[in-house]
């Protein structure tokens, strides 16, 4: 009888999506009868536009769409996120220099497993989204964590990520807007950090799925705009899951160097051929669009982040930076861990969350998801009333702490 293990060690190494995980226990507990309010996923509550909508169903009507397409995306799609990021963004790129993925996280494996041989190393400013590490462990690079804290907003600075640059460092994954910390960095500090890159010679991937998720002052600035000398080395990754409240039809895109998307869309021709031609259709409906549908639910999410953010702060023992971009909230709940709450002394950021899920029946992501503990991450892209009640819970619950 054979001995060797049943599932490879590379599968077996990674971890469930924790965001997922807390999302999907509560709704398992909805579903039992229980009223929890859940603050887990990255989900924007807003139907997809109805114009999108209707590109999809006139899609479906087509049978040239019905057949297999190009593996790197339908030409006009990929031409009309050439023209996006232009308008968006100021960067110029042709329609060749872009792969269209199976939503953001097929971008997200799919650069790392192009750009990295094993051993390369990877800067990644923590808290980090919970994807990032799966990706480059399975490219057979390693993370180096650059931790930023509540006292700097949770922005690293160039001498913080010097300080973490080794002879082995390839590349640096610059997130803003970021998940899930909802920091900004300020063009003169994302200018500063492409300047880094560029002298040392790293690459830069960066994440700019929530460019049109700003608030207040804040700016979104495209390092591939602010720094050109960085063009033949820099992979944007993107969307349309946040912006347009897209999160199923799972459109993403990767632009980048031509040499590095041609390998990238070799590899997605043996992965999963084209995206789904209808989704393609909506992506293209909602690229090619005005922005007027997200102006609303910026509007809405700006609403709510004020409110979560006092509400927060207004918790002793909690302490929660205002965040300027994306829909989360990261407040540092330190002071809490230790302290007897229920019958109970959690040890941890994790365990607390468990205390507060089965107590107050409010559904939280615990900083040990995000690579710091004593933190949780909360999702304010959910309804005004249940923002409230939701917090008001965890709130009466965190002030019997002793």
């Amino acid at each position: 009888m054979s001995t060797r293990p049943r599932i490879s060690a590379r599968i077996s190494a990674i971890s469930e999506s924790a965001t997922l995980a807390v999302d999907a226990k509560a709704k398992a507990m909805k579903a039992a009868g229980r009223p929890v309010i859940g603050f887990g996923a990255g989900e924007p509550d807003f139907p997809t536009p109805g114009y999108i909508v209707e590109a999809a169903i006139q899609a479906a009507r087509e049978p040239r769409f019905h057949k297999y397409t190009p593996a790197g995306g339908l030409p006009e799609l990929k031409q009309a996120i050439a023209d996006k990021t232009r308008r968006d963004s100021g960067y110029a790129v042709e329609a060749s220099q872009v792969l269209v993925t199976n939503g953001g996280k097929q971008a997200v494996y799919e650069v790392f497993a192009t750009l990295l041989d094993p051993g390369d190393e990877v800067l990644v400013v923590a808290p980090y989204w919970t994807t990032y590490p799966e990706a480059i462990k399975l490219a057979g690079g390693v993370q180096v964590d650059v931790v930023a804290d509540e006292s700097t907003g949770y922005l690293a600075s160039v001498e913080q990520l010097e300080a973490a640059r080794t002879e082995r460092t390839k590349v640096l994954l610059f997130v803003s807007p970021s998940n899930p910390t909802g920091a900004v960095y300020s063009r003169e500090e994302t200018e500063a950090i492409g300047r880094w890159a560029a002298e040392h010679g790293l690459w830069v991937v960066t994440d700019e799925i929530y460019e049109h998720l700003v608030y207040g002052g804040a700016e979104f600035t495209s390092i591939a705009t602010a720094v050109p000398e960085l063009a033949d080395r820099v992979v944007i990754l993107n969307g349309v899951a946040k912006t347009y409240a897209m999160t199923g039809w799972r459109v993403g895109w990767l632009i980048g160097p031509s040499d590095v998307v041609k390998a990238a869309t070799n590899l997605q021709s043996h992965a999963t051929s084209n995206v789904s031609n209808v989704s393609q259709m909506a992506a293209l409906a909602a690229v090619s669009g005005d922005l007027s549908a997200v102006a609303e639910m910026r509007t809405a999410f700006d609403r709510r982040r004020q409110t979560i953010v006092r509400m927060l702060n207004e918790i002793p023992g909690v302490f929660c930076p205002e965040p300027k971009g994306a829909f989360y909230a990261y407040p540092s709940v330190k002071e809490l861990i230790g302290k007897e709450l229920r019958g109970r002394r959690p040890g941890s950021s994790g365990e607390l969350a468990e205390l507060i899920l089965e107590e107050a029946e409010v559904a939280v992501v615990p900083g040990e998801a995000f690579g710091t503990p004593g933190y949780f991450r909360l999702s304010y892209a959910l309804g005004d009333d249940d923002l409230v009640e939701g917090v008001s819970r965890m709130g009466k619950l965190l002030s019997e702490a002793r």
